[in-house]
Order: C-alpha cells, then structure tokens, then sequence
C-alpha cells in the first residue's frame, strides 16, 4: 500500500485476492464493454457513476480495458476522502486477458465501440471515393469529412460517432 491508501495489482495478483475472496472488483466501463468480456464477479459501476454509487464492501480494485478510467477512478475516490483500501488492476482487461485468466463475456454481446467506429469510418471513407469515381466528383468531400473527425477525435479525445454508435439500439445492454 501506498500513502494514498491505494497500490497496483498485476493480474495474477489480483486473480488471487479475488480467490480468496480478499477484494471486491469493480470495472469502471460502459455497460456493453463489459458485456463483452469481464472478470467473473466483478460489479459493473461506470467510472461516470462511480462517485453516486453504493460501492461494494471491502477493498476494492478498480479495472477498465487499459488502466486509464480505473487511475482515473481511483484519483476521484481518493480526492473524496474514500476511507476503503484501493487498487487498481494493471493493464486493465487487456493485461488480465494476456495473462490468459478467465474470463465471462455475454453471448451475442455487442462488438467494441472501437471497432464499430473503424467499420463505420472505413465504410463511409470507402463508399465517399467510390461514389465519387463513378457517381459526382463531389463525394469526395464524404471521405473527407470522415477524415477531418478521425483526426479532431484523435486531438480532442471527443469522438462523435462514437458517441452516435453507442446509443444505437444494437448496443443497449440490459443490467
């Protein structure tokens, strides 16, 4: 532990606390990121719900897919004067997968955000220079378009279609 009361678990680590029934795991995604794969027993509490939620008894140990939106968590709870001991999982899902530890996903789960946003991206980039091959010059300016809001995505961190994909009714989950 450290001075702030909170530490760094690696996955095996972690895997092995939550055997013994030491800690309480809380991932911090979105609801159909975590549907799409979780650690078995985790409690879903998106990190914008974290700091209105009950929390569950006991140490916890946040997770999200890289380690970001836990740290992030974890700063938040900390500057709220959370009086439980914390962790964060390091790597996040991604490192617990490498780790080949299990690992509970729903069936028909809806694809990662990310991916969704490359195929509709790919897609509308794709269709915007066919069409402007075989249909008007001006639909290059679609390929464009998509290009200018992959990049303003990638400086500003906000990604609207994103934010368009996630309230699509294919990847609203039932909790």
């Amino acid at each position: 532990m450290s001075s702030n009361n909170q530490q760094i678990l690696h996955p095996h680590s972690l895997a092995a606390q939550q055997k013994s029934g030491q800690i309480s795991v809380v991932d911090v995604r979105e609801p159909m990121e975590y549907v799409g794969g979780h650690i078995p027993g985790s409690h879903n509490i998106p990190l914008a719900k974290l700091h209105k939620t009950k929390l569950p008894a006991g140490p916890l140990v946040l997770v999200c897919q890289t380690g970001n939106r836990s740290n992030q968590g974890l700063r938040a709870l900390i500057s709220q004067g959370h009086s439980q001991p914390l962790a964060e999982l390091a790597g996040g899902m991604n490192a617990w997968q490498q780790a080949e530890l299990p690992v509970n996903s729903q069936k028909h789960a809806p694809l990662p955000l990310m991916r969704q946003v490359q195929i509709a991206a790919g897609s509308l980039v794709l269709l915007g220079v066919i069409l402007s091959q075989t249909v008007a010059p001006g639909w290059i300016f679609l390929a464009g378009f998509v290009g200018a809001g992959l990049v303003f995505a990638g400086i500003s961190g906000f990604c609207g279609m994103a934010r368009l994909l996630v309230v699509m009714p294919w990847n609203q989950v039932q909790r």
